[in-house]
Parts: C-alpha cells; structure tokens; sequence
C-alpha cells in the first residue's frame, strides 16, 4: 500500500548516508523531498505541513548522539511523528458487539464483513451476519455464501423486504439467540447521496451499533478522503478498513482520514483470501514505510501457517544435516499459504526495496514452477536428491512442464540452503534459535 512512498523516502535517506553532521542545508533539501514524496502518495496538504513543521522542530533540537548518523536521526524522527499520527486509544470494547459496515460500493464491504465474521469466529466468537442491502443483485445472497463458507451463522433472507424490516428482524432474532458479534452489512452507493445517508441514519437509530466501520479502498487516493469526511459528518464513523492495500496503491490517504476524523485505523484487507485482513498496528506500519520492515507481523503470520512443533521438527533436521527435498516442497507449501513473496519480503528488514523491484505475479509464479518440479520427483527423489542424473532431469522437467536447466537450478540452490543451514547451526541449538524466535518483539 505505501510502495511508492517507501521507495522515495528510502531514496532520501541514503542521500544522508555516509554524512556525520546534520546541516540545516542537508535537512532543509531532505524535508523537501519528504514533502514532495507524501504529497504523491496521496497525503492531504494539510497533513504533510504539519508533518514536515514538526519534523523540522524536531530535528532542529535534536542532539546528534554519538555513532548516529544524521539519516538515522531523521528517519527515526519521521518514524515517530508518524506512529504519533497513526495511533489510536482504542480500548478493546466488551462484548456482546453490533458492528455496522458502511462504505461505497465495490470497495470490498461485503468481503469484509466476512473476513470478520471469521476472525471472531477463530477467538471462539458466536458470530451473525446479516445485509440490509436490498439493491444490489444477490447480495444477501453473496453474504450468506461467505458466512457459509466461513462457518457462521447468518440472518435468513427474505424476499420483499424494506431496510427497516431487515433491521426490525435483526433486533427481533438476536433478542432470541444470543451473539458475540453480529456484523451487519449495508448498501453501498457507486456515490454519496442523501437517499443512502438517510438510510443509515435511520438504521443507525435501530441497531444502536457498537462499531460503525468505514471500508476505504486504498486505491481511490484523495477521493477516499472526501467519502470518509461525508460519512463521519452524516452518520459518524468509530472506525476504518483499509481494503485492497496489497494493490500498487498509494496508501498516504490513510493519514489523511485518519487526522480528519480521528477515528482510528484497525483492519488493512491484504487480498480476496477470507484470512487476508489484518489488525492495524501504528508502530508497525510506520516502519514498513520507512522500509524497516515488519518481524513482528512475519512472525505471527508465520504462526497462523506453521506449528511451533513443525518449525521445531524442521529446525532439528536442519541441524542434522537431514534437511531434504521433501522438506523443501512442505516450506515452499507453507509459504504460499502466508501470502505473496512479495507481501512478505516487504516484512523483512531491508528487502522492502527489493520487493519494489519484484512483480508479486512473476515472483509467484516462479515458486510455483519449484513446486511443480519437486512434485514431478518421486519421493526417493526428494530424499536423495544425489541420484538424479540426466535422464531422471529429463523426465521430471517434462513431467513439471519446465527445463532441464530450471530443474537444476533448483537443486543448486537446494545445495545452497543446505549450506546456510550448516553455517546457521553454529550459532546455537534449535532449542535456542527456537526461543529467539519466540521472543521476536516481546
């Protein structure tokens, strides 16, 4: 989502690099270029000016510590002026829950709401969903496929109903049956009119939610900013959903409606996948942008799709030296079930340039043609990768549709994970390397 911003920052800050003294020429050109980078990402005027006045202010009193350059100390000063502007108190609300989603149409509401739906459900939340939504063609019906497929429960449809009737027979039903959560969703307009605010006015007034969630699609830029001020005004809004925040967009919108509305920023949606939205956390946010990459967020997306008994079994055949191709195809299955490579490079310290440089399509695709070459292996194979001679490079390349060269590349960086694991070995047990990765950001 902040791509583009990340690169020109990044861009600014090795412009820095190498110097020891911080002139007021060097910040003066340095808070230029960080204006100029926020301002093509989308950032409203009135935010960046008072991002660039408080970075000068801030850099002007600040004492150079010794062995810190003068990029560190700006980039830690920006670091911190935009976690203080991301950041929320938004204490965690008891439940039981009524969440509200409001937005325009086609930016990601209804998917949304399921994609929450099965969050609560994973906290071992009784969850209803239910749509109000009687003007666009089958989407209740869309919503019932989705809490369906997510394991919920959801508000049974029934044809000829006005909005105020759905909304009289939500109340009516969960009188009746209890629920954690129950995630209503409403009709959204290709754009704002006074017909679709009134409409949530009135239904505000029945459902008495505790939540009233905008979804902004990270693509629509400034125009996200004039939708998120006219909701807030009509029908006031406790909270926002970035969507579509894995797309080429430029993110800096965020800051904006954040700052305007002060409502806080609690889901980015990262893809279609009903596991694709995640919590928004300002510190982490903030060092992504500044290309410092996300360890903490690596890690507990890694949790979700491995066990701590998978990693701590493959941690032990790797100090053994019993790492194989057979265990090579599990990781690379792990890792696509955690998302784009690109997505996850973007988490590690340092890669966020390189993964700027990489289409997530191609990259996919070439970890997709390694996994169809183990799979065209036989088990003993994978085993014992030194058997495999021309004949057998032969028949796997042809039965994984690739070359004869793409199947030997990948035993050659076979070769080259079994080296970095021998040297990784060194460092300590599996135990400890295990409890290093535990305590990542604790």
């Amino acid at each position: 989502m902040f791509d583009n911003l990340t690169r020109r920052l990044s861009t600014t800050f090795a412009k820095l690099t190498g110097r020891t003294k911080l002139t007021a020429e060097m910040l003066n050109d340095a808070l230029a270029e960080i204006r100029i980078a926020l301002l093509e990402a989308d950032v409203a005027l009135p935010v960046v000016k008072k991002i660039i006045s408080d970075v000068h202010e801030k850099s002007i009193g600040e004492k150079i510590v010794d062995g810190t350059r003068p990029a560190e100390t700006i980039a830690k000063i920006v670091y911190d002026e935009l976690v203080e502007i991301l950041s929320s108190d938004n204490p965690e609300k008891p439940f039981p829950q009524t969440i509200m989603m409001v937005g325009l149409q086609g930016t990601g509401k209804t998917t949304t709401a399921g994609k929450l739906a099965l969050h609560y459900k994973k906290q071992g939340k009784s969850v209803l969903l239910a749509s109000t939504d009687i003007y666009r063609p089958s989407a209740r019906e869309q919503l019932e496929v989705l809490a369906n497929q997510v394991g919920v429960e959801s508000l049974p449809i029934k044809e000829n109903e006005k909005v105020s009737d759905i909304a009289s027979r939500i109340i009516h039903h969960t009188s009746r049956t209890s629920y954690d959560v129950i995630i209503v969703d409403t009709a959204g307009r290709l754009q704002i009119d006074d017909v679709l605010m009134d409409e949530l006015v009135h239904l505000k007034k029945i459902l008495n939610p505790t939540e009233i969630l905008l979804t902004a699609d990270a693509m629509a830029g400034q125009e996200s900013l004039n939708v998120t001020r006219t909701f807030n005004e009509r029908i006031g809004i406790t909270g926002l959903v970035m969507t579509r925040a894995d797309g080429d967009a430029r993110g800096g919108a965020v800051l904006s409606m954040k700052v305007e509305t002060g409502a806080p920023v609690l889901w980015i949606g990262t893809g279609e996948k009903m596991d694709a939205l995640s919590q928004f956390h300002a510190d982490r946010v903030a060092s992504q942008i500044l290309g410092m990459g996300d360890v903490v967020s690596l890690v507990e997306k890694a949790s979700e799709h491995i066990s701590e008994k998978d990693a701590e079994n493959m941690m032990n055949k790797m100090f053994k030296g019993e790492f194989d191709l057979n265990d090579m195809m599990k990781q690379i299955k792990q890792i696509k079930k955690m998302g784009s490579i690109g997505g996850l490079l973007k988490l590690i310290p340092g890669m966020s340039q390189i993964s700027g440089m990489l289409k997530d399509k191609a990259t996919d695709e070439a970890v997709n043609k390694q996994l169809a070459i183990l799979q065209s292996m036989t088990a003993t194979e994978r085993s014992r990768p030194e058997i495999i001679f021309a004949s057998r490079k032969e028949r796997i390349a042809k039965g994984s549709g690739t070359s004869v060269r793409d199947v030997e590349v990948l035993l050659k960086n076979y070769e080259k994970m079994r080296s970095q694991m021998r040297a990784i070995s060194k460092l300590g047990s599996p135990q400890q390397l295990m409890e290093m990765m535990k305590n990542v950001g604790n």
